[in-house]
């Protein structure tokens, strides 16, 4: 399937076409038989490439913190230069609105208001230099689905998240905890949520690699907390029904075998946490009343909380979100100052400390943190320059005249901040560049959305080429198996 987007289309209508093709697209999907895999290291070690096959991994777990809503680099983590609010200054001017702050990395600075993170600094590497593509339309799904699938959409198959991918790959760390996890984001009731759910998914690989979804990190405790008078023979008995519901439902032909066991396997898997000790990680009362402070009241800081325990108990792949939610948060169309001095306040303890305390436990050596956002943002530049995309800014001027003009408010994808802790990566480290001045375009070692995914996979010991067959089409973990580890990235 190719699918050409119409430049010249009103947004609504790019969106609700886009939505109804993933949508015939997924849909199709669900009659494919278990996925083949296609690359070992058996198969090829005489290739060239056989060294690449199964690296050898650094890193055990991976913990996404995603800004879901565009996190904007000159604010945050990629500071430039520095005017604060006036009535009458030139948006053209503007360029970072928060001054910035000196790290526990000599010559490394971020932006005001991330004072805990500038103090862990030196635990991690930051990648100054991530692309994106332009995919036609700057639409939020589009470029969050093509984050976290690796591929842009629509595709003829479901495409799996990445958490999915490395779930299906190395299996569980733990015999009863789910190997991917997603913290924050709820998928219904909120704008855009058919949209949210297409790559929220383990696609083609079935149920069973799928996440297991906790939109409120504080409730996860009920999420595994056996109904009353839940037995085996009862649970026996709840399965059969449910399998019996499945063979007679009118879209049972839409289901493969394969497909049908994975859900039955899935709910094997729920009920075996319901019935362990380790769904009490999910429990975040356990946790010393201290140790809960430090993380914050907010959902993101106690869903960080939560991913610390959940990763001490083996949870393979874990996303926390900000959660994304059409102009709020880290969709910055307006009052993008002040919002951003909120996302600030928000982001801020939590990550620090969930470094400190797998630190502390021993567990950051072995356990990737990446923070990671779809785009950056601008003042002026949609995109990137030349870029044909629709200006999405909710209000146009070119002089500001309200605090609520201060801010960066279109959606910039030539340059984009993401920030890697422990899992093997280097310390106290800056990789790659973007222009002092606008256009904040990347000028050393881009990094993009494939090469990124390689370097997080090589880290968790998957090779960027790893593929399977599904129903007869060759399909990898990154993009055509083309994705390059940024090995410098490495300690």
């Amino acid at each position: 399937m190719t699918y050409e987007i119409d430049r010249e289309a009103p947004h609504e209508m790019v969106r609700r076409d886009f939505l109804r093709r993933l949508s015939m697209a997924s849909a199709a999907s669900l009659i494919a038989s278990e996925p083949k895999r296609l690359l070992t290291a058996s198969d090829q070690l005489d290739s060239p490439e056989a060294s690449t096959l199964n690296p050898v991994a650094t890193a055990d777990a991976c913990i996404l913190l995603w800004m879901g809503g565009g996190m904007a680099a000159p604010d945050t983590f990629d500071p430039k230069h520095y005017i604060p609010y006036r009535n009458g200054l030139p948006v053209a001017e503007m360029l970072s609105t928060f001054p910035a702050i000196e790290t526990s990395v000599d010559g490394l600075q971020i932006c005001q208001g991330l004072e805990n993170l500038a103090s862990v600094m030196d635990r991690g590497t930051l990648i100054r230099s991530a692309i994106q593509e332009d995919l036609g339309s700057i639409l939020h799904s589009r470029h969050q689905y093509h984050w976290h699938t690796g591929y842009v959409p629509p595709q003829t198959v479901a495409c799996p998240h990445l958490g999915a991918w490395i779930a299906r790959v190395l299996g569980r760390r733990d015999s009863f905890i789910p190997p991917f996890i997603n913290i924050g984001q709820r998928l219904e009731g909120v704008g855009e949520s058919e949209e949210l759910k297409a790559f929220t998914t383990a696609g083609f690989f079935g149920s069973e690699f799928g996440p297991m979804n906790l939109p409120y990190p504080m409730d996860a405790a009920k999420a595994v907390r056996p109904p009353a008078g839940m037995t085996e023979g009862r649970f026996s008995e709840r399965r059969k029904l449910f399998e019996r519901l499945l063979d007679s439902s009118p879209d049972r032909r839409k289901l493969s075998d394969y497909q049908t066991q994975s859900i039955l396997r899935s709910l094997d898997g729920v009920h075996k946490l319901l019935s362990s000790k380790d769904r009490h990680a999910f429990d975040l009362s356990l946790e010393d009343e201290v140790s809960r402070s430090r993380y914050g009241d907010t959902r993101f800081g106690q869903g960080c909380l939560l991913a610390r325990r959940l990763v001490e108990s083996g949870a393979r792949f874990i996303e926390v979100t900000t959660e994304y939610v059409p102009f709020l948060h880290w969709d910055t169309h307006a009052n993008g100052h002040e919002t951003v001095a909120r996302m600030h306040r928000e982001i801020d303890a939590p990550i620090a400390q969930l470094i400190l305390d797998l630190e502390q436990k021993g567990l950051l050596d072995r356990t990737l943190v990446v923070v990671a956002s779809e785009f950056s943002r601008d003042a002026l530049i949609e995109g990137v320059p030349g870029s044909s995309a629709a200006d999405q800014a909710t209000e146009k001027v070119d002089v500001v005249s309200a605090m609520k003009h201060y801010g960066l408010h279109r959606h910039f994808t030539g340059g984009t901040s993401v920030v890697m802790f422990g899992g093997g990566m280097k310390r106290g480290f800056v990789y790659g560049k973007t222009a002092d001045r606008r256009p904040l375009v990347a000028v050393e070692n881009p990094v993009s959305i494939a090469d990124l995914h390689a370097t997080i996979l090589t880290a968790l010991g998957i090779s960027p080429k790893t593929g399977f067959d599904v129903e007869g089409r060759p399909f990898y973990v990154t993009k055509d198996g083309h994705g390059s580890c940024v090995t410098e990235l490495f300690a």
